[in-house]
């Protein structure tokens, strides 16, 4: 049987920060305060610990801070905490909304630590070189193919103006302005 998402999402966070001191000593003075995740229909909530860490909060009544992500956080997580916060909508509390989202942003997994448990270190490393290969290879293929389909809505089937005629156009309005604006003042003196 799989576990909630919700105890997966907690006992991962807990793992990150276990990796992260940093993390854990920031959060620590916020012990008690609780905190609410969500990409709807799914919302965690969690409590912070006095070690730094988090606990599962069924339902919070009151959370300190709710944060709301957007509905592409999945991709968005593909390229890490930060670009997933950079999309979030935080709400409650300035100053722990403030630090949960400096932890957040912040938060790096140590892969290599974790594989090396299992795999040993040579085989973790180059786990790790594989993965950000792939990973980076995935991300230029994303950017070549965005490419290829702006060339073709621009320059095949015209469906969109070049950014080129577009910024010309735009200097064009402006000069058609300044000229409409000059005539504009002749006409009435």
């Amino acid at each position: 049987m799989l576990p909630h998402p919700a105890t997966a999402l907690i006992a991962t966070l807990n793992h990150l920060l276990q990796g992260n001191d940093w993390a854990r000593q920031r959060l620590a003075p916020y012990a008690g305060r609780e905190a609410v995740i969500g990409m709807p229909p799914l919302q965690i909530g969690f409590v912070v610990t006095s070690a730094g860490g988090a606990a599962r909060v069924a339902e919070p009544a009151t959370p300190d801070v709710t944060i709301t992500l957007p509905a592409d956080s999945p991709f968005r997580l593909l390229d890490g905490f930060e670009r997933l916060m950079g999309g979030a909508r935080v709400e409650g509390n300035a100053e722990f909304a403030t630090e949960l989202s400096f932890v957040f942003r912040n938060l790096r997994w140590d892969a290599t630590e974790d594989l090396a448990q299992v795999f040993g270190d040579v085989a973790a490393q180059r786990m790790v070189q594989v993965a950000t290969g792939a990973a980076k290879w995935q991300r230029q293929a994303a950017s070549h193919l965005a490419d290829n389909v702006i060339e073709y809505l621009t320059m095949e089937s015209a469906w969109l103006v070049p950014w080129q005629e577009f910024e010309q156009f735009r200097a064009d309005l402006a000069q058609l302005d300044t000229a409409l604006s000059s005539l504009e003042m002749r006409l009435r003196r």
